[in-house]
């Protein structure tokens, strides 16, 4: 499941762009007050008449058709409010700029009507392309894969988008199921690029690479190769710049989980209403800082997954989300409190209460994978049919 948010104007050169939509929005308005405060006064012997018929026009470039409407309404407003006033009814001047505003604003409104229809055709062409990347690049996980049942979530921050530089997928192997959720560091399209990337050298490598270790550094062996083979000037600079925190899992029929973590937020453990993380016994750096590992190769750790047990992988959209008082998502107590929930709604729950605990302002991309160690475990990864959803 997806659902995009908006996400708040940033500080810097987004929020100072936002700043200046907002005085363009306000601009027909003060003409409005400006020409009132000039005709209320002995100043009114300018002429001010230009002045007004222009902002419906002004109001066209950034408000919609609305907008040009209300700003029309409070020119005309003004035109009566100070040719009464000044008494100044019954003058050529006054019918004058009555017919001129009142063609100025039949043309801003079709204008702004024609080019808010295109944005939203242009829109929607983005969108219907977005969603078909997503089903390549993001596609829900299957609902039953070998000894767990899963399901999959993923939630986009910035407005309108559809994927970003969170990644997620699990397979079916001969070696058990294996999951991989990943976040990379960065924003836009290298960032779409660097989680393509990661996700192909995983698909590829985990149907022939019996070692977990082995899929992590073909994840990371693809990271050079795609910043080398791009011309990337300073390819490790670069990837200093866009590395990827990656959580790695494998699980076989026997009631264990095997986890490799690159910097990545842990998982988090439900059993018996109790929910704790699965601390990596040696931390990692993440994907691409694999010169700042100082000891021994990476390894997996393995942790007990039992039926019934409830496993949560997650980027840190989820946890680091925050309310107005930068209060961060309590993400455990979530998962006690939907422990009966099942994956879907649980998921759905999930959704809500982050759009909640944010006021629907999500700083970062979600991704979640959900899995379920399933009571019929005896079946295996080539077991029959499941006995229904717990």
């Amino acid at each position: 499941m997806r659902a995009p948010l908006r996400s708040p104007p940033g500080p810097g050169a987004d929020g100072h762009h936002q700043v200046l939509f907002v005085l363009a929005e306000c601009l027909p308005f003060a003409v409005a007050l400006l020409v009132l405060l000039v005709e209320l006064t002995p100043a009114h012997v300018v002429y001010t008449g230009p002045l007004l018929v222009a902002t419906p026009a002004l109001a066209a470039v950034t408000m919609g058709p609305k907008g040009t409407l209300a700003a029309t309404g409070v020119a005309v407003g003004v035109s009566v409010t100070t040719a009464t006033y000044n008494h100044a009814w019954g003058g050529q001047q006054v019918y004058t700029n009555f017919l001129a505003l009142f063609l100025v604003s039949v043309a801003s409104f079709m204008m702004s009507r024609t080019a808010r229809t295109r944005r939203e055709k242009e829109l929607n062409q983005v969108r219907r392309i977005a969603t078909a990347a997503q089903e390549v690049l993001l596609r829900p996980v299957p609902a039953q894969l070998g000894p767990v049942r899963a399901a999959s979530m993923y939630l986009a921050a910035e407005t309108g988008a559809q994927i970003g530089g969170d990644l997620y997928d699990a397979v079916q192997t001969r070696y058990g199921v294996r999951v991989i959720v990943g976040d990379v560091r960065g924003k836009g399209l290298p960032a779409v690029r660097a989680a393509a990337v990661v996700l192909s050298a995983f698909r590829e490598s985990v149907h022939y690479e019996d070692d977990l270790v082995e899929v992590v550094n073909h994840c990371e062996a693809a990271l050079r190769r795609d910043a080398a083979g791009a011309g990337v000037a300073g390819s490790d600079d670069a990837l200093l710049e866009g590395f990827v925190t990656a959580l790695v899992a494998q699980i076989p029929d026997n009631p264990h989980v095997e986890v490799i973590n690159r910097g990545h937020p842990p998982p988090l453990l439900l059993r018996n209403g109790t929910v704790r993380p699965l601390m990596p016994t040696a931390p990692l750096p993440p994907l691409g800082l694999e010169e700042f590992i100082s000891g021994p190769p990476g390894r997996m750790d393995s942790y007990p997954f039992a039926p019934g047990d409830r496993l949560l992988l997650c980027t840190d959209g989820v946890i680091e989300a925050r309310d107005r008082d930068s209060t961060f998502f309590d993400l455990p107590e979530a998962m006690v409190t939907m422990r009966e929930h099942t994956r879907q709604a649980f998921l759905e729950g999930l959704r809500q209460a982050l759009v909640r605990h944010t006021q629907g302002r999500l700083a970062d991309d979600v991704a979640v994978i959900l899995l379920d160690r399933r009571e019929d475990e005896g079946l295996g990864s080539t077991g029959g049919p499941a006995q229904g959803p717990r």
